[in-house]
């Protein structure tokens, strides 16, 4: 089930902070983008090129969507905001290179906007729905996957944070993937190879906490565990930071029971030790 908390995405432009309102809305499975200029809102610059600044619209509501937990292919509806018709036809290749997969509702009006710079204006509704087939789940290969790998592993168990140098070693022994919704990292799984007598794996599947309830780590667990079962797995482990209660809660939810707490030397972070049952 999605979390049905309201919650407001702040984008950094300086407008949010002197008219009172939030870049975007997240209520319980509907996003709510504001109408976004293509301002620059770290600099607080525009271009003087209408398509220059639709294209940064995009990359302003795009930031929004990722820290929403979805992507341009769940918008639902966008509305276009141009003070001069004839400007809306030179947009046209940017917008259907974002939404001519997507095909959301549409409507376009000719308004006055509220500075004189701003020539084209972009609001989208999206729903954060089950991510079903549009999830893409590949192995780690190369420098920028396993840094991507990394930054998902350290966002999710910062106490166990690793080095580029950790990842490359963990490379070496593990089986690692990535898990994309089109080009947008959202999770990350590891498989550690059956080892001892009783032939364990080691199952860990990770979601960005902004993309969790949407399926997708039961895809990446999946994925995992079957990669488990070929390199010959005769029984599965997890392992969960305690105080990780969305992770506890998708582990016991799929089968795993808890088989041990521990803290490591040295360290004050409680660990949990989960086996899948037979």
């Amino acid at each position: 089930m999605t979390d049905h908390k309201r919650r407001a995405i702040i984008g950094g432009s300086a407008f949010e902070e002197e008219i009172g309102y939030a870049r975007a809305v997240v209520d319980g499975d509907r996003v709510h983008v504001s109408g976004t200029t293509g301002f620059d809102y770290a600099s607080m610059t525009i271009s003087d090129d209408v398509v220059e600044q639709a294209e940064q619209c995009l990359r302003n509501i795009g930031a929004a969507l990722t820290e929403a937990g979805c992507t341009f292919e769940d918008v639902v509806r966008v509305r276009y905001l141009l003070p001069a018709r004839e400007d809306f036809e030179p947009c046209r290749p940017v917008l259907r290179k974002t939404f001519g997969q997507v095909r959301p509702a549409a409507t376009m009006m000719v308004c006055g906007l509220s500075d004189p710079r701003m020539r084209i204006e972009i609001e989208v509704d999206a729903r954060r729905g089950p991510v079903g087939d549009r999830l893409r789940i590949e192995q780690v290969s190369g420098t920028a996957m396993l840094e991507q790998w990394r930054y998902v592993h350290n966002v999710i168990v910062p106490p166990a944070a690793m080095s580029p140098a950790d990842a490359e070693e963990r490379l070496t022994r593990n089986r690692l993937d990535n898990a994309y919704l089109g080009d947008t990292l959202v999770g990350c799984s590891t498989v550690r190879p059956p080892s001892g007598d009783g032939g364990t794996a080691t199952v860990i599947a990770r979601v960005l906490p902004a993309f969790r309830g949407r399926g997708i780590g039961t895809a990446l667990y999946e994925n995992a565990l079957t990669h488990a079962r070929v390199l010959g797995a005769e029984a599965v482990e997890t392992c969960v930071l305690a105080a990780n209660a969305d992770g506890l809660r998708f582990a016991e939810a799929h089968g795993f029971t808890e088989i041990e707490r521990y803290v490591l030397d040295g360290e004050s972070d409680e660990w949990v030790d989960l086996r899948l049952a037979p």
